[in-house]
């Protein structure tokens, strides 16, 4: 079960090499998908699964498109 995971910003240097194809385990969920990929859960801030805000404890599927997004500063 392939997903389209794009990671940004100070996340992005851990993005798969297959991230566009990245195969997907049964019932994995966002959080379960970072640590597989060493992304320390506490560095994500924003979840986007499918354009829709989404929590770590989301259940992915078949083809869904996910973004993760760390705290952003700014001023």
């Amino acid at each position: 079960m392939p997903i389209d995971l794009k990671c940004y910003a100070t996340l992005a240097p851990l993005t798969p090499d297959n991230a566009s194809a990245f195969p997907l385990k049964d019932g994995e969920t966002v959080r379960a998908l970072a640590e597989r990929l060493t992304i320390p859960v506490d560095e994500i801030k924003i979840v986007f699964v499918n354009g829709q805000a989404a929590e770590l404890d989301r259940v992915l599927a078949d083809g869904d498109r996910i973004g993760l997004f760390p705290p952003v500063g700014g001023g």
